[in-house]
Formats: structure tokens, sequence, C-alpha cells
């Protein structure tokens, strides 16, 4: 009988965790301000009325009908939230989510107990029971990533945490290459996964396309997303296009900006502050002159769409494949990449890459090309906005990014990431999806975004 308190205990807590997560997901379950209910979460990210060439792209590059395509920006939306609700309930038991499916988008939560599967299947995700934590996982990342930084390591280009497979996953050359590396930063083999290939990524800043920028009047790479810094317009881009200082010209060769801050190696991020006579906006460029706009920059799910625009090969969809990945380039090693199987050419370095209508990052590197295709990395924009106190140009946003103060009042501009929590009116809230805030965007309004505690 010792084990029946310790189970009807473990229940309880299961049916608590069960009420916050459906006080999040059904707004109607929970108070609502004063203006009545809350959106869904396709409607505050903007999935509910995708752009048209965002639709084309889906239908053309993940082979979608129209009907697929726009459901599927629907319930990536919707996954989004289940799996910060999840993330926030679970603990340090969550070890990742992911979504799989051309339209239906089954979401997939792993964790270290079993105790925590009807949690998940009452949410209407697929639980997976896992060995390791993501903690345990990151930590083996973070040994590969300090061994790296002294030694040579040409022939292991890439590693990454796969949430999937519940492994850190190292591409090689060869098999010994990642044998002594792995020996080399002192992790066991048993949280290892080894993938043997010839790519190797390499930075994408070499030729120009349509939406180009001249760096120094000599190299070129591709804007990214409009952002402001007080009084200072510019956009987001690629570290490695320019350092600090670094003049730049625009595509018809007139005056344009000044690199204001670069990060590289290390992390994959800039910014250009431009002239008087350039003008942000929230738009991406799409096919045929055509653009799509941002709404914001909440961070998508493992396994869901993406597309990105750069100024040589154009504007391309694909699927996310992995966060938080380090790669090892010629030049210099990045942490902290997004993984993407979206294609790209030399001259689309620093270009955006968006989901449904919400901003991801700018296009770091990658191997391949868009005739057969390939890997490319993006630096996430939410990371480029924090360190650099930017605040991304969107078709909501009205007020620049503010300063941190000392409480923990919830406050427009700033990038909150999954598990923050933050004081708004009376009532405290949990943050459910990485993203900069926006006046819209209160956690009041929003439960795609922030749970009430």
């Amino acid at each position: 009988m010792a084990g029946r308190p310790r189970a009807l205990a473990r229940n309880a807590a299961l049916v608590a965790l069960g009420t916050l997560v459906l006080t999040a997901l059904h707004p109607a379950a929970s108070a609502q301000p004063p203006s009545g209910p809350a959106p869904s979460a396709a409607q505050t990210l903007g999935a509910d009325k995708p752009s048209a060439q965002v639709l084309r792209a889906l239908e053309r590059d993940l082979r979608l009908t129209p009907t697929q395509a726009s459901a599927r920006l629907v319930n990536e939306a919707e996954a989004g939230t289940r799996a910060g609700v999840l993330h926030n309930a679970l603990g340090t038991r969550f070890a990742g989510a992911w979504v799989k499916g051309a339209a239906s988008t089954q979401l997939s939560v792993a964790t270290t107990s079993r105790a925590d599967f009807p949690l998940i299947r009452a949410q209407g995700a697929r639980p997976a029971l896992v060995r390791w934590t993501l903690n345990d996982l990151r930590t083996a990342q973070s040994k590969l990533d300090k061994a790296a930084a002294h030694r040579i390591t040409a022939n292991t280009p890439v590693w990454y945490t796969d949430a999937r497979t519940n492994r850190v996953v190292v591409e090689a050359r060869s098999r010994s290459a990642a044998a002594a590396f792995i020996k080399a930063a002192g992790v066991t083999a048993d949280r290892i996964r080894v993938r043997v290939t010839a790519d190797r990524p390499r930075l994408l800043k070499d030729l120009v396309g349509g939406d180009a920028y001249y760096i120094n009047g000599t190299a070129r790479c591709s804007i990214g997303f409009s952002v402001t810094k007080g009084t200072t317009q510019g956009f987001a881009t690629a570290g490695h296009c320019g350092k600090p200082g670094a003049k730049t010209t625009g595509f018809d060769q007139t005056d344009q900006g000044t690199f204001q801050a670069s990060t590289f190696p290390g992390k994959d991020m800039a910014w250009v502050g431009v002239n008087a006579n350039w003008t942000a906006t929230p738009d991406v460029k799409a096919d045929n002159g055509q653009t799509v706009q941002v709404a914001g920059s909440a961070e998508a799910l493992i396994g869901a769409s993406v597309c990105r625009s750069g100024s040589t090969s154009g504007w391309h969809c694909g699927t996310i494949q992995q966060t938080d990945a380090t790669v090892n380039y010629a030049e210099g090693t990045v942490n902290g990449l997004t993984q993407t199987d979206v294609c790209a050419e030399p001259g689309d370095s620093g270009g955006p890459y968006i989901s449904g209508a919400q901003a991801q990052g700018t296009t770091s590197g990658g191997s391949g090309d868009c005739t057969r295709g390939g890997t490319t990395f993006f630096q996430p924009i939410n990371a480029t906005l924090s360190d650099f106190g930017l605040t991304l140009k969107t078709t909501g946003q009205t007020a620049a990014a503010q300063t941190p103060g000392t409480t923990d009042a919830w406050s427009v501009g700033r990038v909150y990431r999954v598990g923050t929590t933050v004081t708004h009116g009376q009532a405290r809230y949990r943050c459910l999806q990485t993203h900069q805030a926006q006046s819209a965007w209160a956690p009041d309004a929003t439960p795609a975004l922030w749970q009430r505690l």
C-alpha cells in the first residue's frame, strides 16, 4: 500500500497540469480581457490568413494542395502553443517537441517519464519516452563546442541536439574523424549518433541577385528583416557579411548605410543602419516581384514549414530540421543556428526565413544548391533582436524596444523565451513561445503566447 499515496498524488498533479493546459488552449475557460474572447494561436500569429505567395511556395516546394498548405499553417501555429504549454507543465522531464505530416501536422512531445503520457495524449500530442533530458544532451553538445575551440574540426563540420532521436548528432566526413572528435570532447558514446556525409557548409556571400546589397563596394549579401533602434532604421543580416563600420550600397548602387554591430564567429548576426533615402518596411521579397509581410517573431517548431528569400536563388520553402546546431565553417565556428532543408546558393547570406507570417532568422550558410537541393542554416532573429536591442518591423508593431527594467513587468519590445514569467496587470503569466513582445500581444490578450498562472 506504500505506493498508493504516491500514485494518487501523481494523478492529482496530472489533473492539475491538465487544467492548466486546457485553460491556455481554450481561452473561454479562463478569465478574459474586457474586450471579449482572445484570439486563437492561428489568429495571433497570422496563420489563419496566409499570404498567397507563402501558400504557392508551400504548394510547389512541399508538394501540397492549396487546402493542405492552409491547414498546415494553422495546425503548426496551434501545435506551437500546445508544445509550449506541455514544455512548461513537464519541466525538466520535457525532452523536446516536433511536428510531422503534410497537413494534419501531428505534434510529438518527448518525456523521460511514462507518467506524463496521459497528459500529453489529452492534448492531442503523441508521447515519446526517451532516456536523456534536453539538459543531458545539451551538456554533451556544449562539450563538443568547447573541444572545437581547441582543435581543427574540418572533418566534423556540424553537430546538434536531435530531439527526435534523443541523441547529439555529429556529422562527419568519416567515422574515425567523428570518433576522434567525440573522444577529445570527453562525451560518452551512448549520447551520440554519427552521420557520415561528404557535405561541408560554406558561407553564402559571393554572388548577387535581385535584392542584394554591397559591402565596401565589393562583397555582396542579401537584406534580411527591417529593424529599428531608437530613431535609426535598418535591417538585420548575417555577421559574416561585414564588420562594424563597413559601408553598404543598395541594389541600385546608391549609398545605403553602415554596419552598426556585427558578431562572427560564435554567432552570425549583424545589423545595418540606413540613411534617410531608405525606409524600413515589414516586407519580404517573394516570387515575381511580390512581397509577404512579417507579423511577428514567434519561433516555429522542428518539422514546421519555413520559406526563405535570397538575392541569388529567390523564394523557396522547406522544413525546419534542427535547432541549436553548431556549424564549423572554414572561417570559424557558429553556435545556436537552425538547420533547414530549404535550398540556398552563394549571395543568399543574410536573407530572411519566415514561417507563415512569423520571422524566423537570417541565412548563415549551407551546402548544396537549388538544382539538386541541400541543407541551410539560419541565425534565429530573436537572438539578433535581443543581443543588439533592435525592434523588428512588423505589420502590428507600434512601439520601439524598451530598455529592460529592474522588474519582471511585461514590456513591449523585449524578447521573451519559453518558460519566462512576467507580471501584467494584476496577474502572472508564463511564456509559451519565444517571441519579441508587440503592443497588440499583451499576455491577457494572447493565450497563444502566454499562459496565465
